[in-house]
């Protein structure tokens, strides 16, 4: 079954849909979202995602992202892709928007208008081994440091919004 994404304007708004892959190939704006968990002590859950994914295999990322179905809600995509994904849920908070666009080596181009979620949960994920390859919870100075030691090991999107996320992160603690 063949995937298909909003295309939106710069301020958010759906004005037409488009294959996801086709979307990719052409990178044209489409709807996305990322959520972030934190646990109770603060540390960021990050996955790796799984080697065989379009892009970004096997790069650290946040704790899911993906784009919400035609006809569903952002948030009702943020929960059903941490459940599908990390196997776990927890309730989460739309903390910002923002749009980025990125280039992979294979050709595919990243140009999403990204709807970002927060939540915290001490829950255990149980991931799925087709999306995620491991997990881990990190603290965000240690991540802000990797971030720039070794930003090849972390996707484009994770780099560009982290650090609004880490000034964020205090309002829900």
């Amino acid at each position: 079954m063949k995937e298909s994404v909003m295309i939106v304007d710069t301020n958010g708004r759906m004005i037409g849909t488009m294959d996801k892959m086709a979307a990719h190939k052409t990178g044209m704006l489409h709807r996305a979202f990322s959520v972030f968990i934190f646990n109770s002590k603060g540390q960021l859950l990050l996955q790796q995602r799984a080697l065989n994914k379009y892009h970004s295999g096997g790069l650290w990322t946040n704790t899911c992202c993906s784009h919400p179905r035609l006809g569903e809600m952002t948030l009702t995509a943020a929960h059903r892709r941490l459940q599908e994904e990390m196997g776990m849920d927890c309730e989460l908070t739309e903390m910002f928007q923002f749009s980025y666009r990125h280039e992979f080596e294979n050709g595919l181009i990243e140009n999403e208008y990204d709807h970002v979620f927060m939540g915290i949960c001490d829950q255990l994920p149980v991931p799925e081994p087709a999306e995620v390859a491991d997990f881990k919870y990190v603290d965000a100075d240690q991540l802000m440091f990797e971030l720039l030691e070794r930003p090849e090991l972390y996707t484009a999107w994770l780099k560009i919004c982290f650090e609004q996320v880490l000034n964020m992160r205090y309002e829900i603690f």
